[in-house]
């Protein structure tokens, strides 16, 4: 057995919190972590309480769920509410942050950024990397 990396290994840990997400239309995952040790996760859906997403197939498209918090939002919401920091730690998330949770991270001060799945909307990676952050692609 080959032992996994650490970032294999969160990565793989994003992946199963993404099987939470409660969104029909898409189930992301994201961990955060600090010296190799996750604190924090969050995956996409309704807000607490609220009735999940349900999407039907003649939707149009490329529009995306307004109702969904997204997977990164909602790791660092936890952390904020824990009390937790997420200043100089690191993300793994199964998609590329979207350009709302690209601002979150950036004022988060998280530091990097691993993702799996290319996102149809690059402007949050951008914004990433325009702000110094390292953006990984698994």
């Amino acid at each position: 057995m080959t032992r996994p990396t650490r970032d294999e290994m969160m990565m793989a840990m994003a992946g199963v919190a993404a099987t939470r997400g409660t969104c029909s239309r898409m189930c992301v995952g994201a961990i955060i972590a600090r010296d190799g040790r996750a604190f924090s996760q969050g995956y996409n859906g309704a807000p607490a309480g609220m009735p999940h997403c349900n999407h039907t197939l003649d939707e149009q498209p490329g529009n995306g769920c307004t109702r969904a918090v997204h997977a990164e939002a909602n790791a660092i919401v936890w952390a904020a509410r824990y009390g937790v920091s997420t200043d100089g730690t690191e993300m793994y998330t199964t998609h590329m942050p979207c350009l709302v949770c690209a601002h979150l991270i950036v004022n988060a001060g998280i530091m990097r950024v691993v993702f799996g799945k290319d996102y149809r909307d690059r402007s949050g990676y951008d914004l990433l990397v325009a702000a110094g952050i390292e953006v990984i692609k698994l």
